[in-house]
């Protein structure tokens, strides 16, 4: 009898991700311009960095705590007291995770039990329904709309639970849309998850990048919600260090007991050089953070402008560094539209349905490269957008 290989089922029916195909096809191209992935051009600060360095060089190489280093985890509890005005215990409430991919995937598998209904606010960034489908959970899609500013309202949310709902994914800043909620916004959310038992698991990796007079509001900081909020965030966008692949969750110490489990049969801890550098930033990278955000709100403004004046109608983001403009003036789907764009200009963007369905007639468009390769790109864009207007 031959051998067959028997993979997982339901893991063979996950698509592969939108976002990496495009960009996998633009590196075997010459000549292509990339706005695809959402990677900062800066160099991870140079203090950091030499944290990370003098680590190796003093011998630190050894297994950290599961949690991650105690020193870390204190950083990250005073920093979450001063910017989200959140407690958070470092001794049983906070872990350090290999990036921000790995809390989610644990928080995750740590709630939903089989049949279990998961909302998920789209356009939204890729892994949160393949991961939910992986841990037997029913992803159920709330379609959020340019006309609210791709928010998610109270009344969506509203129709969407069912007495199967057991959790809600609140991606903001949203991936790919730059959507944000306002504290008047999360409050009424809030409104409605009171009358419910549903846990929230806010993903903020985009919370520093947030833009305009008001900062980023979690909505573990709204009255009630910290005891059923896992807040996930991480070093990777707002202190670009996206190589150094580290996370960190916290929330209530009866689940993060559990979520530990998780982490310590699949990684055991995160990476030891990245975590004293990750320390660094913590406790000395608020300016960084305050240089590369201003720069990209520069960009944000300069994009949003381009774009709309070649007649592909752009929301003006409020958080994280894309845009998701509408492609509807040229009459072709989002994947037609990247197809023959990364063909015929040699400028690679990720079409809209790799977020979602509902991102259809949409583009995913990242500003978070220099001015000069961006205006590149436009320019490249705006020619295919002149050829192929829908008469």
């Amino acid at each position: 009898m031959g051998y067959q290989i028997r993979v997982n089922k339901t893991l063979e029916r996950l698509r592969p991700s939108g976002i990496r195909r495009f960009f996998d096809i633009a590196c075997e191209m010459d000549d292509v311009i990339s706005l695809s992935i959402g990677e900062p051009d800066f160099s991870t600060p140079w203090h950091i960095r030499e944290k990370g360095i003098s680590s190796l060089e003093d011998g630190k190489t050894w297994y950290t705590p599961n949690s991650g280093l105690m020193k870390l985890r204190e950083s990250i509890a005073e920093y979450t007291q001063r910017d989200k005005g959140l407690v958070y215990d470092p001794h049983s409430e906070i872990l350090v995770t290999v990036g921000g991919s790995e809390a989610i995937d644990l928080g995750i598998r740590s709630l939903v039990q089989p049949g279990d209904e998961v909302l998920i606010p789209e356009p939204s960034f890729v892994c949160y329904s393949p991961l939910t489908e992986m841990a037997g959970g029913i992803p159920v899609p709330i379609v959020t709309k340019a006309e609210d500013s791709f928010r998610l309202t109270p009344e969506a949310l509203r129709a969407a639970i069912t007495p199967r709902t057991r959790v809600l994914i609140f991606p903001f800043p949203n991936n790919p849309t730059g959507g944000i909620m306002r504290r008047e916004h999360l409050e009424k959310i809030v409104g409605v998850l009171k009358e419910t038992d549903i846990f929230v698991l806010s993903d903020e990796i985009y919370g520093e990048l947030t833009y305009g007079e008001s900062a980023h509001v979690s909505i573990a900081s709204i009255d009630g919600m910290q005891e059923r909020t896992m807040l996930i965030s991480g070093f990777s966008k707002a202190f670009a260090m996206t190589g150094w692949r580290l996370g960190y969750a916290c929330g209530p110490k009866a689940l993060m007991e559990q979520v530990i489990k998780l982490h310590q049969y699949a990684l055991m801890c995160a990476p030891t050089t990245a975590q004293y550098a990750a320390i660094e930033a913590m406790e000395h990278g608020q300016n960084d953070v305050e240089e590369m955000r201003a720069e990209y709100d520069i960009r944000r403004r300069y994009i949003v402008d381009r774009l709309c004046s070649m007649g592909l109608p752009c929301f003006e983001p409020e958080g994280a560094f894309y845009v998701f403009p509408s492609i509807a003036v040229t009459g072709m789907t989002s994947e037609e539209f990247c197809q023959r764009l990364l063909k015929e200009k040699s400028v690679a963007v990720v079409p809209g349905t790799a977020f979602g369905d509902s991102g259809e007639g949409f583009v995913r468009i990242s500003y978070c490269y220099s001015l000069k390769h961006i205006t590149e790109a436009l320019d490249r864009i705006e020619r295919f957008v002149e050829e192929n207007k829908a008469v």
